[in-house]
């Protein structure tokens, strides 16, 4: 928190009660001051709400009512003043009464503590910490700063990163922090950034960053502020993420801190590739020559499965080596999946095979599929499509109607 300064020029000048424009302290106690001698504090109902200030500097105190040596003190028994640990001497600490502070300083800022010890019987997090930066390159594929959405052609180009939620509903902790300026006040300078950041539900195996934003969903979106740190608290679904930092406007330049915390081991790293690497093997193992992302609304009508009627279907995605499974969604036979992945196809006439199993103890059920060439020429409209059998009955139909949308490009930095 700090002493409110009106200009440039008052920064750090000492005011008449002793505190200091525009100077950040810390706040090191809370009480209720009991008032009163002897037996009589405990039975007079007068308290008074008092806070405990630091300078960093360790000296330049509050000279105002309730300071070290001011006669305010007499009307605190020793006991309480010993409890309280009252001082007289300069060493940064004192004492406030709590509508003095409320009178003299402008912001606060709360910091939690996030338990991260493995050995600890309270509840734990793990944390992932990555250093980034906001930097400006003439090609878009390099530059990393694009500012907030409402520069939609350049905000993708900002730095990404990726995580997994593991459970199936996940507590997640972001910290956004950019690097310290103060020290450049002195000269001007050193005002904080306009930052913040937004999170976006992602492919299942989305591992290059984001070109076009198609089909991801924007989960959770931070204030923008001009403060050290930017926090958010949210709760999200089984799947994965991507991170977007950034400043307010487009192409400002500075450093930053992103701290991820969840209750398991979450992946989080850095999207640094814009599509797969080429290798010397490319001779014998072949390149990607399309970009396919497929998007799993749900299904319909799905064929009962359990004795009770139900079914617990999930997905299986193949497309050429690749293959994804998804969580079983319980007692439906209209699943939402709301599902996403994304292939580099090296064999584009290769078709994507999209099928539902019914999730079972002993031996798991299929339930139908769906296959797709996802050619460039495809509409890249959502379709419903009924669902059929698999090996050499694949043109048979099979009960249920399965809805989705796929986009192909030929050029693989366009999804």
């Amino acid at each position: 928190m700090c002493v409110k300064a009106t200009s440039q020029s008052e920064v750090e000048a000492r005011m008449s009660c002793g505190l200091v424009k525009g100077h950040a302290y810390s706040v090191t106690d809370v009480r209720k001051a009991r008032l009163g001698q002897g037996l009589m504090s405990f039975f007079k109902a007068e308290k008074l709400f008092m806070i405990k200030m630091r300078n960093p500097w360790g000296k330049q105190e509050w000279n105002g009512p309730w300071s070290d040596s001011s006669e305010e003190w007499e009307k605190v028994g020793s006991s309480e003043r010993e409890n309280m640990g009252v001082t007289v001497k300069d060493d940064g600490e004192f004492w406030m009464a709590f509508d003095d502070w409320c009178k003299y300083f402008t912001g606060v800022d709360i910091c939690r503590l996030i338990n991260t010890s493995i050995l600890s019987i309270h509840k734990t997090w793990d944390e992932t910490t990555l250093q980034g930066c906001w930097t400006k390159h003439a090609d878009p594929l390099y530059n990393r700063c694009g500012g907030c959405m409402n520069y939609k052609t350049t905000f993708l180009q900002n730095p990404q990163y990726v995580f997994d939620v593991k459970k199936d509903e996940d507590e997640v902790l972001i910290s956004l922090q950019q690097r310290d300026l103060k020290i450049h006040k002195k000269i001007g300078q050193g005002e904080n950034l306009t930052i913040g950041f937004m999170v976006f539900k992602v492919e299942l195996n989305r591992e290059f960053r984001i070109h076009s934003l198609q089909t991801q969903q924007n989960v959770a979106t931070s204030t923008y502020i001009n403060a050290r740190t930017v926090f958010m608290r949210t709760t999200q679904r089984k799947g994965r993420y991507v991170i977007i930092p950034s400043t307010f406007q487009h192409s400002i330049l500075g450093d930053f801190l992103l701290r991820v915390f969840t209750d398991v081991y979450s992946g989080c790293r850095e999207l640094v590739m814009d599509k797969p690497l080429q290798t010397c093997w490319i001779g014998l193992c072949g390149y990607a020559q399309t970009v396919t992302q497929v998007h799993i609304v749900g299904a319909e009508g799905l064929q009962n499965q359990d004795s009770s009627g139900g079914a617990d279907p999930y997905l299986i995605i193949k497309c050429e080596r690749q293959t994804i499974t998804t969580p079983a969604q319980n007692n439906t036979m209209d699943p939402k999946f709301d599902t996403q992945a994304i292939f580099y196809r090296k064999k584009p006439r290769k078709p994507i095979t999209v099928q539902i199993w019914n999730k079972n103890m002993v031996q798991d059920e299929f339930m139908g599929q769906v296959i797709l060439a996802a050619s460039t020429n495809d509409p890249s409209t959502t379709q419903r499509l009924q669902l059929r059998k698999k090996g050499r009955a694949k043109a048979d139909e099979m009960p249920g109607f399965i809805t989705l949308r796929t986009i192909t490009c030929e050029n693989l930095t366009d999804l």
